[in-house]
Protein backbone atom coordinates (compact mmCIF):
# COMPACT_ATOMS: atom_id res chain seq x y z
CA UNK A 1 0.00 0.00 0.00
CA UNK A 2 3.21 2.68 0.98
CA UNK A 3 4.93 1.44 -2.00
CA UNK A 4 1.96 2.56 -4.29
CA UNK A 5 1.21 5.89 -2.38
CA UNK A 6 4.65 6.56 -3.29
CA UNK A 7 4.94 5.96 -6.78
CA UNK A 8 1.66 8.04 -6.80
CA UNK A 9 3.13 10.70 -5.23
CA UNK A 10 6.19 10.71 -7.64
CA UNK A 11 4.05 10.51 -10.46
CA UNK A 12 1.88 13.40 -9.70
CA UNK A 13 5.47 15.48 -8.41
CA UNK A 14 6.63 14.59 -11.83
CA UNK A 15 3.38 15.77 -13.88
CA UNK A 16 3.78 18.92 -11.79
CA UNK A 17 6.89 19.49 -12.58
CA UNK A 18 6.01 19.15 -16.67
CA UNK A 19 3.07 21.83 -16.40
CA UNK A 20 5.38 24.25 -14.62
CA UNK A 21 7.66 23.91 -17.29
CA UNK A 22 5.26 24.10 -20.00
CA UNK A 23 4.07 26.98 -18.91
CA UNK A 24 7.34 28.48 -17.82
CA UNK A 25 7.71 27.87 -21.49
CA UNK A 26 5.17 30.02 -22.93
CA UNK A 27 6.05 33.22 -20.59
CA UNK A 28 9.74 32.59 -21.71
CA UNK A 29 8.58 32.54 -25.51
CA UNK A 30 6.11 35.35 -25.12
CA UNK A 31 9.05 37.59 -23.29
CA UNK A 32 11.15 36.50 -26.12
CA UNK A 33 8.74 37.10 -29.06
CA UNK A 34 7.23 40.64 -27.45
CA UNK A 35 10.53 41.99 -27.54
CA UNK A 36 11.66 40.29 -30.97
CA UNK A 37 9.19 41.74 -33.23
CA UNK A 38 9.78 45.58 -32.14
CA UNK A 39 12.84 45.62 -34.79
CA UNK A 40 10.90 44.12 -37.89
CA UNK A 41 7.64 45.75 -37.31
CA UNK A 42 9.28 49.26 -36.64
CA UNK A 43 11.10 48.91 -40.00
CA UNK A 44 8.01 48.24 -42.09
CA UNK A 45 5.43 50.30 -40.17
CA UNK A 46 7.52 53.78 -40.31
CA UNK A 47 7.04 53.46 -44.39
CA UNK A 48 3.28 54.83 -43.72
CA UNK A 49 4.33 58.06 -41.74
CA UNK A 50 6.74 59.21 -44.27
CA UNK A 51 3.75 61.42 -45.96
CA UNK A 52 3.30 62.69 -42.59
CA UNK A 53 6.62 63.06 -40.98
CA UNK A 54 7.79 64.97 -44.61
CA UNK A 55 4.66 67.35 -44.45
CA UNK A 56 5.41 67.76 -40.42
CA UNK A 57 8.86 68.92 -40.94
CA UNK A 58 8.86 70.11 -45.01
CA UNK A 59 11.10 68.09 -46.24
CA UNK A 60 11.49 66.54 -49.16
CA UNK A 61 10.61 63.13 -50.09
CA UNK A 62 14.06 62.29 -50.53
CA UNK A 63 15.63 63.75 -47.36
CA UNK A 64 12.20 62.01 -45.64
CA UNK A 65 13.44 58.91 -46.08
CA UNK A 66 16.48 58.75 -44.14
CA UNK A 67 14.21 57.66 -41.28
CA UNK A 68 14.04 54.51 -42.63
CA UNK A 69 17.73 54.39 -44.18
CA UNK A 70 19.20 55.16 -40.70
CA UNK A 71 16.92 52.76 -38.94
CA UNK A 72 18.43 49.96 -41.50
CA UNK A 73 21.98 50.84 -41.61
CA UNK A 74 21.96 51.27 -37.34
CA UNK A 75 20.28 47.12 -37.23
CA UNK A 76 22.59 46.11 -39.90
CA UNK A 77 25.70 47.10 -37.98
CA UNK A 78 24.11 46.90 -34.40
CA UNK A 79 22.84 43.10 -35.04
CA UNK A 80 25.84 41.25 -34.61
CA UNK A 81 27.45 44.17 -32.30
CA UNK A 82 24.94 43.81 -29.28
CA UNK A 83 25.10 39.83 -30.13
CA UNK A 84 28.56 39.81 -29.11
CA UNK A 85 27.98 41.97 -25.87
CA UNK A 86 25.28 39.64 -24.97
CA UNK A 87 27.75 36.40 -25.70
CA UNK A 88 30.21 38.98 -23.05
CA UNK A 89 28.01 40.21 -20.72
CA UNK A 90 25.03 38.25 -20.53
CA UNK A 91 22.13 37.55 -22.36
CA UNK A 92 19.54 38.76 -20.22
CA UNK A 93 21.14 42.19 -19.31
CA UNK A 94 21.79 43.05 -22.71
CA UNK A 95 17.96 41.70 -23.63
CA UNK A 96 16.64 43.70 -21.07
CA UNK A 97 19.22 47.12 -21.42
CA UNK A 98 18.00 46.66 -25.15
CA UNK A 99 14.34 47.07 -24.06
CA UNK A 100 14.94 50.28 -22.48
CA UNK A 101 16.77 52.07 -24.52
CA UNK A 102 13.66 51.44 -27.30
CA UNK A 103 11.29 52.39 -24.07
CA UNK A 104 13.13 56.00 -24.24
CA UNK A 105 13.10 56.06 -27.69
CA UNK A 106 9.84 55.32 -28.15
CA UNK A 107 8.86 58.02 -25.02
CA UNK A 108 11.13 60.48 -26.94
CA UNK A 109 10.43 60.12 -30.93
CA UNK A 110 6.85 62.27 -30.32
CA UNK A 111 8.85 65.20 -28.64
CA UNK A 112 11.28 65.97 -31.48
CA UNK A 113 11.76 69.63 -32.59
CA UNK A 114 13.93 68.86 -35.38
CA UNK A 115 14.19 65.79 -37.85
CA UNK A 116 17.69 65.41 -36.81
CA UNK A 117 16.71 65.00 -33.52
CA UNK A 118 13.91 62.73 -34.78
CA UNK A 119 16.28 60.21 -37.38
CA UNK A 120 18.60 60.33 -34.26
CA UNK A 121 15.82 58.90 -32.30
CA UNK A 122 15.14 55.95 -34.85
CA UNK A 123 18.94 55.26 -35.04
CA UNK A 124 18.53 54.66 -30.67
CA UNK A 125 15.15 52.49 -31.30
CA UNK A 126 17.12 50.71 -33.89
CA UNK A 127 20.17 50.32 -31.59
CA UNK A 128 17.84 49.20 -28.43
CA UNK A 129 15.43 46.78 -30.77
CA UNK A 130 18.85 45.39 -32.11
CA UNK A 131 19.67 44.14 -28.68
CA UNK A 132 16.64 42.03 -28.33
CA UNK A 133 16.79 39.06 -31.39
CA UNK A 134 20.17 38.00 -30.74
CA UNK A 135 19.66 37.88 -26.97
CA UNK A 136 16.54 36.27 -27.14
CA UNK A 137 18.22 33.81 -29.99
CA UNK A 138 20.63 32.70 -27.48
CA UNK A 139 18.46 32.31 -24.35
CA UNK A 140 16.24 29.92 -26.67
CA UNK A 141 19.63 27.65 -27.57
CA UNK A 142 20.65 27.67 -24.38
CA UNK A 143 17.18 27.22 -22.00
CA UNK A 144 15.01 25.28 -24.58
CA UNK A 145 16.87 22.17 -26.34
CA UNK A 146 13.28 20.09 -26.57
CA UNK A 147 11.43 20.85 -29.73
CA UNK A 148 13.31 23.91 -30.37
CA UNK A 149 11.98 24.61 -34.00
CA UNK A 150 8.69 24.69 -32.55
CA UNK A 151 9.89 27.15 -30.38
CA UNK A 152 11.68 29.17 -32.99
CA UNK A 153 8.57 29.31 -35.22
CA UNK A 154 6.52 31.08 -32.24
CA UNK A 155 9.31 33.66 -32.06
CA UNK A 156 8.78 33.80 -36.36
CA UNK A 157 5.98 34.68 -36.31
CA UNK A 158 6.59 37.60 -33.94
CA UNK A 159 10.05 38.77 -35.32
CA UNK A 160 9.73 38.38 -39.20
CA UNK A 161 6.15 37.86 -40.26
CA UNK A 162 5.10 40.60 -38.47
CA UNK A 163 7.13 42.52 -40.76
CA UNK A 164 4.51 42.32 -43.46
CA UNK A 165 1.74 43.16 -40.66
CA UNK A 166 3.42 46.86 -40.66
CA UNK A 167 2.30 48.94 -43.45
CA UNK A 168 -1.41 47.64 -42.10
CA UNK A 169 -0.79 48.78 -38.48
CA UNK A 170 0.89 51.55 -39.58
CA UNK A 171 -1.84 53.11 -41.19
CA UNK A 172 -4.39 52.30 -38.54
CA UNK A 173 -2.15 54.43 -36.21
CA UNK A 174 -1.40 57.37 -38.09
CA UNK A 175 -5.35 57.74 -38.80
CA UNK A 176 -5.75 57.10 -34.98
CA UNK A 177 -2.62 59.14 -33.77
CA UNK A 178 -0.77 60.90 -36.07
CA UNK A 179 3.26 59.48 -37.09
CA UNK A 180 4.38 59.92 -32.75
CA UNK A 181 1.17 57.02 -32.68
CA UNK A 182 3.41 54.22 -34.41
CA UNK A 183 6.26 55.18 -31.58
CA UNK A 184 4.14 55.07 -28.83
CA UNK A 185 2.67 51.89 -29.68
CA UNK A 186 6.13 49.97 -28.75
CA UNK A 187 5.08 50.91 -24.79
CA UNK A 188 2.80 48.08 -24.60
CA UNK A 189 5.37 45.53 -26.34
CA UNK A 190 8.21 46.94 -24.28
CA UNK A 191 6.72 46.35 -21.11
CA UNK A 192 5.47 42.65 -20.97
CA UNK A 193 8.50 41.94 -22.89
CA UNK A 194 10.27 43.93 -19.47
CA UNK A 195 8.32 42.16 -16.86
CA UNK A 196 8.59 38.71 -18.17
CA UNK A 197 11.72 38.62 -18.86
CA UNK A 198 13.32 40.01 -15.37
CA UNK A 199 10.95 37.39 -13.77
CA UNK A 200 11.09 34.09 -15.85
CA UNK A 201 14.40 34.64 -17.80
CA UNK A 202 17.61 32.65 -15.92
CA UNK A 203 20.18 34.87 -14.05
CA UNK A 204 23.00 35.23 -16.16
CA UNK A 205 26.09 33.03 -15.37
CA UNK A 206 28.79 34.90 -13.51
CA UNK A 207 31.18 35.81 -16.70
CA UNK A 208 35.53 35.80 -16.31
CA UNK A 209 36.09 39.29 -14.32
CA UNK A 210 38.31 41.12 -16.96
CA UNK A 211 40.48 44.41 -16.47
CA UNK A 212 38.82 47.37 -19.08
CA UNK A 213 42.06 46.60 -21.38
CA UNK A 214 41.12 42.92 -21.51
CA UNK A 215 37.31 43.76 -22.05
CA UNK A 216 38.42 46.29 -24.96
CA UNK A 217 40.55 43.52 -26.83
CA UNK A 218 37.64 40.94 -26.16
CA UNK A 219 35.31 42.90 -27.81
CA UNK A 220 37.79 44.22 -30.58
CA UNK A 221 36.88 47.89 -30.53
CA UNK A 222 38.65 48.26 -34.14
CA UNK A 223 37.02 45.82 -35.69
CA UNK A 224 33.74 46.84 -35.22
CA UNK A 225 34.72 50.00 -36.07
CA UNK A 226 35.71 48.38 -39.67
CA UNK A 227 32.85 46.65 -39.78
CA UNK A 228 30.34 49.58 -38.94
CA UNK A 229 32.57 51.83 -41.26
CA UNK A 230 32.55 49.41 -44.13
CA UNK A 231 28.41 48.61 -43.36
CA UNK A 232 27.77 52.06 -43.59
CA UNK A 233 29.43 52.78 -47.11
CA UNK A 234 28.27 49.89 -48.77
CA UNK A 235 24.61 50.48 -47.41
CA UNK A 236 25.08 53.59 -48.91
CA UNK A 237 26.33 52.38 -51.83
CA UNK A 238 23.72 50.23 -52.61
CA UNK A 239 21.20 53.29 -51.49
CA UNK A 240 22.69 55.56 -53.66
CA UNK A 241 21.59 53.69 -56.73
CA UNK A 242 17.61 55.31 -55.97
CA UNK A 243 18.85 58.55 -57.20
CA UNK A 244 23.00 58.81 -57.96
CA UNK A 245 25.17 56.28 -57.37
CA UNK A 246 28.03 56.96 -54.99
CA UNK A 247 30.77 54.82 -56.19
CA UNK A 248 33.54 56.15 -54.10
CA UNK A 249 31.04 54.99 -50.99
CA UNK A 250 31.26 51.76 -52.53
CA UNK A 251 35.13 51.17 -53.24
CA UNK A 252 36.06 52.81 -49.86
CA UNK A 253 33.19 50.36 -47.88
CA UNK A 254 35.16 47.65 -50.19
CA UNK A 255 38.41 48.18 -49.11
CA UNK A 256 37.03 48.67 -45.21
CA UNK A 257 35.65 45.17 -45.75
CA UNK A 258 39.13 43.62 -46.83
CA UNK A 259 40.62 45.17 -44.03
CA UNK A 260 38.26 44.20 -41.37
CA UNK A 261 38.62 40.23 -42.65
CA UNK A 262 42.29 40.65 -43.04
CA UNK A 263 42.21 41.93 -39.08
CA UNK A 264 39.59 39.46 -38.04
CA UNK A 265 42.05 36.64 -39.50
CA UNK A 266 44.79 37.67 -37.51
CA UNK A 267 43.70 38.98 -34.26
CA UNK A 268 43.45 36.69 -30.89
CA UNK A 269 40.02 37.81 -30.13
CA UNK A 270 37.75 38.97 -33.25
CA UNK A 271 34.67 40.67 -33.26
CA UNK A 272 33.05 38.24 -36.10
CA UNK A 273 35.43 35.35 -36.24
CA UNK A 274 35.37 35.48 -40.26
CA UNK A 275 36.74 31.20 -39.31
CA UNK A 276 33.45 30.15 -38.53
CA UNK A 277 32.02 30.95 -41.74
CA UNK A 278 34.53 28.77 -43.54
CA UNK A 279 34.66 25.89 -40.76
CA UNK A 280 30.78 25.94 -40.53
CA UNK A 281 29.98 26.57 -44.65
CA UNK A 282 26.18 25.45 -43.29
CA UNK A 283 26.20 28.73 -41.74
CA UNK A 284 27.25 30.96 -44.53
CA UNK A 285 24.67 29.28 -46.45
CA UNK A 286 22.26 30.05 -44.45
CA UNK A 287 23.25 33.56 -44.46
CA UNK A 288 23.05 33.68 -47.96
CA UNK A 289 19.86 32.05 -48.64
CA UNK A 290 18.02 34.22 -45.97
CA UNK A 291 19.49 37.53 -47.62
CA UNK A 292 17.90 35.74 -51.32
CA UNK A 293 14.28 35.01 -49.03
CA UNK A 294 13.89 38.70 -47.73
CA UNK A 295 15.26 40.14 -51.64
CA UNK A 296 11.80 37.87 -52.72
CA UNK A 297 9.82 39.14 -49.90
CA UNK A 298 10.72 43.10 -49.72
CA UNK A 299 10.34 43.09 -53.27
CA UNK A 300 6.35 41.80 -53.09
CA UNK A 301 5.80 44.08 -49.99
CA UNK A 302 7.10 47.32 -51.54
CA UNK A 303 6.14 46.53 -54.95
CA UNK A 304 2.47 45.17 -54.78
CA UNK A 305 0.98 47.91 -52.54
CA UNK A 306 1.59 50.34 -54.97
CA UNK A 307 0.64 48.11 -58.26
CA UNK A 308 -2.74 47.53 -56.24
CA UNK A 309 -3.06 51.60 -55.68
CA UNK A 310 -1.75 52.96 -58.74
CA UNK A 311 -2.48 50.64 -61.49
CA UNK A 312 -5.69 48.65 -60.60
CA UNK A 313 -6.80 51.31 -59.01
CA UNK A 314 -7.75 50.11 -55.44
CA UNK A 315 -8.30 51.70 -51.73
CA UNK A 316 -5.77 51.45 -49.18
CA UNK A 317 -8.12 49.72 -47.06
CA UNK A 318 -8.60 46.73 -49.80
CA UNK A 319 -4.84 47.14 -50.67
CA UNK A 320 -3.63 46.60 -46.81
CA UNK A 321 -6.86 43.97 -46.66
CA UNK A 322 -5.10 41.99 -49.75
CA UNK A 323 -1.16 42.33 -47.68
CA UNK A 324 -2.71 40.65 -45.50
CA UNK A 325 -2.79 37.16 -47.36
CA UNK A 326 0.93 37.43 -47.29
CA UNK A 327 1.78 37.96 -43.54
CA UNK A 328 -1.46 35.59 -42.63
CA UNK A 329 -0.15 32.31 -44.32
CA UNK A 330 3.16 32.74 -43.36
CA UNK A 331 1.41 32.84 -39.64
CA UNK A 332 -0.22 29.85 -40.60
CA UNK A 333 2.34 27.80 -41.54
CA UNK A 334 4.86 28.85 -39.65
CA UNK A 335 4.25 27.16 -36.42
CA UNK A 336 3.08 23.79 -38.53
CA UNK A 337 6.86 24.48 -39.60
CA UNK A 338 8.35 24.55 -36.59
CA UNK A 339 6.69 20.88 -35.69
CA UNK A 340 7.73 19.49 -39.40
CA UNK A 341 11.52 21.28 -39.08
CA UNK A 342 11.55 18.94 -35.41
CA UNK A 343 10.32 15.49 -36.64
CA UNK A 344 11.92 15.51 -40.48
CA UNK A 345 15.04 18.49 -40.15
CA UNK A 346 15.74 21.63 -42.32
CA UNK A 347 15.87 20.46 -45.55
CA UNK A 348 11.92 19.34 -46.49
CA UNK A 349 10.08 22.30 -45.31
CA UNK A 350 12.56 24.41 -46.91
CA UNK A 351 12.25 22.94 -50.15
CA UNK A 352 8.55 22.93 -50.11
CA UNK A 353 9.32 27.04 -49.12
CA UNK A 354 11.18 26.98 -52.09
CA UNK A 355 8.34 26.15 -54.76
CA UNK A 356 6.16 28.00 -52.97
CA UNK A 357 8.40 30.90 -53.78
CA UNK A 358 8.13 29.84 -57.47
CA UNK A 359 4.39 29.20 -57.80
CA UNK A 360 4.07 32.78 -56.12
CA UNK A 361 6.91 34.58 -58.43
CA UNK A 362 5.46 32.22 -61.61
CA UNK A 363 1.22 33.72 -61.07
CA UNK A 364 2.87 37.16 -60.47
CA UNK A 365 4.65 36.71 -64.15
CA UNK A 366 1.87 35.41 -66.26
CA UNK A 367 -1.59 35.86 -64.56
CA UNK A 368 -1.76 39.21 -61.92
CA UNK A 369 -2.16 41.14 -65.29
CA UNK A 370 -5.08 39.04 -66.56
CA UNK A 371 -7.29 38.31 -63.71
CA UNK A 372 -10.03 39.77 -61.12
CA UNK A 373 -8.72 41.21 -57.56
CA UNK A 374 -10.47 38.05 -55.96
CA UNK A 375 -8.06 35.60 -58.12
CA UNK A 376 -5.17 37.74 -56.76
CA UNK A 377 -5.79 36.12 -53.72
CA UNK A 378 -4.61 32.61 -53.95
CA UNK A 379 -1.33 33.83 -55.40
CA UNK A 380 -0.67 35.97 -52.26
CA UNK A 381 -1.59 32.76 -49.58
CA UNK A 382 1.35 30.78 -51.96
CA UNK A 383 3.64 33.65 -51.73
CA UNK A 384 3.06 34.15 -47.50
CA UNK A 385 3.22 30.24 -47.56
CA UNK A 386 6.72 30.46 -49.37
CA UNK A 387 8.25 33.03 -46.49
CA UNK A 388 6.51 31.39 -43.67
CA UNK A 389 8.03 27.73 -44.31
CA UNK A 390 11.51 29.21 -45.46
CA UNK A 391 11.97 31.85 -42.69
CA UNK A 392 10.80 29.19 -39.66
CA UNK A 393 13.42 26.63 -41.48
CA UNK A 394 16.21 29.24 -41.73
CA UNK A 395 16.25 29.88 -38.29
CA UNK A 396 16.52 27.13 -37.39
CA UNK A 397 19.13 26.38 -39.21
CA UNK A 398 20.82 28.78 -38.01
CA UNK A 399 21.08 27.86 -34.49
CA UNK A 400 21.70 24.38 -35.25
CA UNK A 401 25.02 25.29 -37.48
CA UNK A 402 26.57 28.28 -35.37
CA UNK A 403 29.34 27.11 -32.55
CA UNK A 404 27.09 27.23 -29.28
CA UNK A 405 29.70 29.90 -27.99
CA UNK A 406 28.83 32.25 -30.77
CA UNK A 407 25.07 32.38 -31.73
CA UNK A 408 24.80 35.53 -30.47
CA UNK A 409 27.00 37.22 -33.16
CA UNK A 410 25.92 34.21 -35.29
CA UNK A 411 22.09 35.32 -34.51
CA UNK A 412 22.66 39.17 -35.26
CA UNK A 413 24.62 38.68 -38.71
CA UNK A 414 21.43 36.37 -39.05
CA UNK A 415 19.12 39.55 -39.10
CA UNK A 416 21.90 41.86 -40.93
CA UNK A 417 21.18 39.23 -43.85
CA UNK A 418 17.58 40.65 -43.58
CA UNK A 419 18.51 43.98 -44.00
CA UNK A 420 20.50 43.44 -47.02
CA UNK A 421 17.91 41.49 -48.68
CA UNK A 422 15.53 44.67 -48.21
CA UNK A 423 17.90 47.05 -49.09
CA UNK A 424 18.88 44.48 -52.02
CA UNK A 425 15.15 44.65 -53.14
CA UNK A 426 14.71 48.26 -52.95
CA UNK A 427 17.62 48.54 -55.32
CA UNK A 428 16.12 45.84 -57.57
CA UNK A 429 12.61 47.73 -57.29
CA UNK A 430 14.44 50.54 -58.44
CA UNK A 431 15.88 49.53 -61.65
CA UNK A 432 12.87 47.46 -62.79
CA UNK A 433 10.14 50.47 -62.00
CA UNK A 434 12.22 53.83 -62.43
CA UNK A 435 9.38 55.91 -62.08
CA UNK A 436 6.33 54.06 -63.00
CA UNK A 437 4.67 50.69 -61.71
CA UNK A 438 3.19 49.27 -64.72
CA UNK A 439 1.82 45.46 -65.95
CA UNK A 440 5.08 45.03 -67.94
CA UNK A 441 7.46 45.98 -65.47
CA UNK A 442 5.73 43.87 -62.70
CA UNK A 443 6.04 40.83 -65.32
CA UNK A 444 9.96 41.75 -65.40
CA UNK A 445 10.08 41.75 -61.52
CA UNK A 446 8.18 38.61 -61.84
CA UNK A 447 10.95 36.69 -63.84
CA UNK A 448 13.28 38.44 -61.50
CA UNK A 449 11.94 36.49 -58.69
CA UNK A 450 11.12 33.34 -60.57
CA UNK A 451 15.34 33.09 -60.83
CA UNK A 452 15.29 33.78 -57.19
CA UNK A 453 12.97 30.71 -56.50
CA UNK A 454 14.95 28.71 -58.72
CA UNK A 455 18.04 29.70 -56.70
CA UNK A 456 16.65 29.10 -53.55
CA UNK A 457 15.50 25.35 -54.71
CA UNK A 458 18.65 24.56 -55.61
CA UNK A 459 20.41 25.97 -52.37
CA UNK A 460 17.95 23.87 -50.46
CA UNK A 461 19.68 21.08 -51.16
CA UNK A 462 22.68 22.05 -49.24
CA UNK A 463 21.06 21.74 -45.72
CA UNK A 464 20.35 17.59 -46.31
CA UNK A 465 22.16 17.08 -43.21
CA UNK A 466 20.96 19.56 -40.75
Amino acid sequence: MGTHTAKGTLLSEEKQVKQNWKERRTFFLIAVSSGTLLNPLNSSMISMALHSIQHAFALSFTTASWVISAFYLASAIGQPLMGKLGDEFGRKTIFLSGLIIAAIAAVSAPFSATFAVLVTVRILQAIGTSAIYPSGMGLVREHIQKRQASALAVISIFSSVTVALGPSIGGFLIVWGGWPAIFLINLPFIIISFLLAWLIFPKDKKRVSRKLSETIRYLDIPGILLFGLAMMLLLWFLLSFKTKIHYVSGIFGIVCATAFIRRELRVEEPFINVRMFRDHMSLTWVNVLFIVLNVYNYALLFALPTYFQDELKLSIEITGMLMLFISGFGIIVSPLTGKWVDRSGIMPPLLLGSCCMLAGALLLTFFFHHVTVYTIIPALSVMGMGYGFNNVSLQSAMLRAAPPDEVGVASGLFQTSRYMGSIFSSVLLGLVFGKDVNPSNLQLLGAILIAVALFSIWMSFRFSKL
